[in-house]
């Protein structure tokens, strides 16, 4: 399965985090027995996801499986529990018993809660147990339903955010608040209109950004326009418009696309 492509949402079951956390955590997930079933009938797969900046925590509770980011492919085993930035075309390869917990989290979230800044974590496998005590890990593992897990890691979570709350400074709060500007802006602002729009130097946008997301303001933002183009292109192919995402033209969005996903769109879509 390949994301924006594919469903690849149909074999998870997700929750939102509560209000004081829903600027830092995106979802929570977990993949499910019966509709791995259904849909993948007892075979080997694998779930495609491109790049977003997103940390994101995988909480093994089934089988071994490899993920690849970019060309490299790592073997992580039942006990062994990952955060990956995403920074990368991400590829899971999974067995039929395949049970992972996820949390999503937006870019700089990670800091926020944990005071941890995802600006180092590029291109890498990180162990979580470096990121959570082992101990809460475990505990996670040991209930039984989705919704236990939810809650008890949601609310230690938001124990951690409290004691954190004074901490979540100016640069998380304006980089959060340039992507919400660049989006509303139909996805056509550049660096120096947004510094304008924001009252502060390009200079400083991409400081912050450096610190809090890890890459440019530019490469950041070039990635979110296409992820949401394309979603829009597969979705809607008949009333598509480039130019509701900033392109002056297709040949530009196929380009971009092809950045995006290493394919050519004709090869995925048709």
């Amino acid at each position: 399965m390949v994301e924006i492509f594919d469903n690849i949402r149909k074999i998870y079951t997700f929750k939102s985090p509560c209000g004081e956390l829903a600027e830092f955590i995106e979802f929570f997930s977990e993949s499910s027995f019966e509709e791995t079933e259904r849909y993948m009938h007892g075979k080997t797969f694998s779930v495609k996801m491109f790049p977003s900046w997103t940390p994101t925590f995988y909480i093994n509770l089934g089988s071994p499986y490899q993920i690849s980011l970019g060309k490299t492919k790592y073997a992580i085993d039942k006990e062994k529990d990952v955060l990956i930035l995403r920074d990368s075309i991400v590829e899971r390869h999974n067995l039929p018993t395949d049970h992972i917990f996820t949390v999503k989290f937006f870019p700089g979230g990670l800091e926020a809660i944990f005071g941890i800044s995802q600006a180092t974590m590029a291109e890498r496998v990180i162990d979580l147990k470096t990121v959570i005590p082992q101990a809460i890990i475990q505990q996670t593992k040991e209930f039984v339903s989705f919704d236990e897990r939810f809650v008890f890691l949601q609310n230690y979570f938001l124990c951690l955010h409290q004691r954190r709350k004074k901490s979540t400074g100016h640069y998380f709060e304006l980089v959060q608040d340039s992507i919400a500007l660049f989006t509303s802006g139909h996805m056509q602002f550049n660096n120096a209109q947004l510094a304008e729009k924001m009252f502060v130097t390009s200079k400083t946008i991409n400081r912050y950004f450096a610190r809090t997301v890890g890459t440019t303001p530019k490469n950041y933002f070039s990635l979110l326009r296409t992820r949401a183009a394309l979603q829009a292109y597969v979705s809607e192919a008949d009333s598509f418009s480039v130019t509701d995402y900033g392109y002056y033209d297709m040949s530009h969005f196929y380009k971009d696309v092809v950045k995006f996903t290493g394919k050519r769109l004709n090869s995925q879509v048709g």
